[in-house]
This record gives structure tokens, sequence and C-alpha cells, in this order.
């Protein structure tokens, strides 16, 4: 973790972020004493809604279960 002093973050930012984008994580500091931390932005997973599909997706009347044999090996099984 690199620290870097809020006059070198003025100078040097766009290199900084460069860093950022290259996993580093750098903490700026006032002082000598930390006041924020750069991290790269990583978007968070949108938020799985129970029922979302339901009444939209429709299961075939012929749709087959699927062989013993597949199934044991879907679930890492021997059978």
């Amino acid at each position: 973790m690199k620290h870097v002093n809020i006059h070198e973050t003025k100078t040097h930012l766009s290199h900084l972020l460069e860093e950022v984008m290259h996993g580093e994580e750098i903490v700026i500091c006032k002082a000598g004493h930390p006041i924020a931390r750069l991290i790269a932005y990583h978007s968070s997973p949108k938020e799985r809604m129970p029922g979302y599909w339901q009444g939209k997706v429709k299961i075939s009347t012929d749709f087959d279960e699927l062989p013993s044999s597949l199934l044991a090996a879907f679930k890492g099984e021997s059978e």
C-alpha cells in the first residue's frame, strides 16, 4: 500500500489512478495522517429478485427429467 501526501496526489493524479487500475491501493495523507484511500471501483452485481421470471417462463409438457447418470455427474457423484 502506497502512501502519498495531498500535493503529490494533485500533481500525479493520473499516474496514481493508473496504479490503482493495476491493483495498487493508495493512501492519501495530510500531515502524515491517512485521510483517504484510493481503490479500484468494482460495480456490484445487481441484486436478484425472487420470482422475477414467474409467469414468463413455461416448461414444456414433454420435458424429460435428466437421466440419473447425468444428474450424478452434475453433482460430482459417481452412480
